[in-house]
């Protein structure tokens, strides 16, 4: 029972970490949806599945004592579930695109919800947040520096992630919003990457070189 419990734990833990990749600003908010909580336990019960069949079909993986077996046997179920979930018994097309069916479609779905009741349950503390910290600042002034600021700011940030928000900041620069709607679109995709603080960090450090002239550093929106 005790190596059920540790590769559930483990085939959770691997789900967690899953999961807090997708919301890196802030991972806690997954505490509060239900379908992150159901993802997990899925996972740790996969996991236990795995487990179950490594014992029925006694595979050893070429450990020698029972010890190496028995704990080598649990880490391979504990992170088979990851593998298993993204498996597909059969394609099917959908218009122009086919849709794995089998395991993977479930992930899909989870996923799915969770995203969507993270995004819900964070909306309106996302707006408060952004229209905090970037009001006053203008997306002439802060549109190279601000991002590059921030990046510079984290040590340990893809290139690919880097080149990710280059990108959405030139289609963002190109759209036809006010100065004021793009400064407060360029803050959510920041928060996104670098998280709050970081960006809180930023705007402060850079103070009066991207705010509006009329507009303290504090943020508070009101002239002296």
């Amino acid at each position: 029972m005790l190596e059920y419990c540790a590769a559930g734990g483990l085939g959770g833990l691997v789900g967690s970490a899953e999961l807090a990749s997708r919301y890196r600003d802030r991972p806690s908010a997954l505490l509060g949806v239900t379908s992150a909580w159901v993802y997990v336990l899925l996972n740790a019960v996969a996991s236990g599945v795995v487990l179950w069949l490594v014992h029925v079909f006694d595979w050893r993986f070429g450990a020698g004592s029972a010890e190496q077996v028995a704990a080598l046997q649990v880490v391979v179920a504990g992170v088979a579930a990851l593998a298993l979930f993204r498996s597909s018994l059969f394609t099917v097309r959908v218009g122009d695109q086919e849709v794995g069916v089998g395991p993977n479609l479930i992930l899909t779905m989870l996923l799915g919800v969770a995203d969507r009741g993270v995004d819900r349950m964070r909306a309106k503390d996302r707006s408060q947040q952004v229209t905090r910290i970037m009001r006053g600042v203008t997306f002439v002034e802060a549109r190279i520096a601000l991002p590059a600021f921030c990046l510079a700011l984290l040590q340990n940030l893809p290139d690919q992630e880097q080149h990710g928000l280059a990108v959405a900041v030139e289609a963002l620069a190109g759209a036809e919003m006010t100065d004021t709607q793009k400064s407060y679109a360029l803050g959510l995709l920041l928060i996104n990457v670098v998280g709050p603080e970081v960006l809180q960090s930023a705007v402060t450090a850079l103070g009066r070189e991207i705010r509006r002239a009329a507009d303290p550093p504090d943020g508070t929106g009101h002239g002296v």
